[in-house]
């Protein structure tokens, strides 16, 4: 855990919007240094521009987190900087949706190369420099949280890709939980799984590289992209609270984190089906028009 956070040095990734933009304004409050990266250059520099305005150390840097060398290359700007980062951040993430069989093999390597490579390349090159750090220093703290979602505890139908990408994130930093616990106290994990939050999520598309681009939408995926916007734009929590929700969870020692605890039934009821060896249960069966909705929309 990190109770103290001012001169720590903290590493987000997706830091031009949403949580990671949210956590470097907090991380400026306290006082923390701060490395900066995000694909998309023009909200990098408006987040640096801000963040440097409110007197925090700010090295930015534009990463695409998909590729292994952009890591390595932020990895090794950081340690020269600041030397080995006391909380790192893994949350550069993309969303896509659509019946699972239309996604095509560009949208499986766009979004897995993000979600899950993004956040996999952060804890292969962070993790070693934070251990390193702890060995040379008994009083040194480190704490790594990856974003993954409630998509990432639950299957909702029209957004498997995402699903799937969001489960190995859980699976990941649950083991990366287990596998520090093995050889440090100094060095902790969390998982945040938000629900609906507005973070800019819902227009991915604009960071989607040329060489992945997609292909004509299908009626499916212009359903789910529809439904994703209404439902991330209703949203009653924002990108603040959930960053100060990580803040705490750090402080804490807490591993999950949630923006929406009472989604939590939803899980419960998951993991009955699975225990029970009963068929997965209906996911509109507290809202069947919700349901019927999106059954209208997908076969018309």
């Amino acid at each position: 855990m990190i109770t103290d956070f001012k001169n720590k040095t903290a590493v987000l990734t997706g830091a031009g919007s949403g949580f990671g933009l949210e956590c470097a304004r907090i991380g400026a409050r306290l006082g923390m240094r701060l490395v900066l990266a995000d694909v998309q250059q023009d909200a990098l520099d408006r987040a640096a521009a801000e963040i440097a305005a409110l007197g925090a150390e700010v090295l930015p840097m534009r990463v695409d987190v998909s590729k292994a060398e952009q890591v390595e290359a932020l990895g090794a700007a950081t340690l020269a900087r600041f030397g080995a980062p006391h909380l790192v951040f893994n949350n550069a993430g993309v969303g896509a949706g659509g019946l699972i069989w239309e996604n095509s093999a560009r949208d499986w390597e766009w979004v897995f190369g993000v979600n899950v490579m993004g956040v996999a390349h952060g804890v292969r090159v962070f993790t070693p420099m934070m251990l390193k750090a702890a060995l040379d220093d008994p009083g040194w703290r480190g704490h790594i949280v990856n974003t993954a979602s409630m998509a990432g505890l639950l299957t909702p139908p029209n957004m498997g890709i995402y699903n799937a990408s969001k489960h190995a994130v859980v699976a990941l930093t649950e083991t990366l939980y287990q596998d520090l616990a093995l050889v440090t106290e100094q060095v902790g994990a969390s998982v945040l799984c938000p629900y609906f939050v507005a973070t800019g999520i819902d227009s991915s598309e604009r960071n989607r590289p040329a060489d992945l681009a997609a292909s004509a939408a299908t009626r499916s995926q212009q359903v789910s992209q529809a439904m994703m916007g209404k439902a991330v734009g209703a949203g009653k929590v924002s990108a603040a609270e959930v960053a100060q929700k990580v803040f705490d969870a750090v402080a804490a020692n807490q591993f999950y984190i949630y923006s929406h605890p009472r989604a939590i039934g939803a899980v419960q009821v998951r993991m009955e089906d699975i225990l029970q060896q009963r068929n997965p249960t209906d996911p509109f069966a507290h809202k069947p028009e919700l349901g019927e909705e999106l059954r209208k929309a997908l076969r018309a």
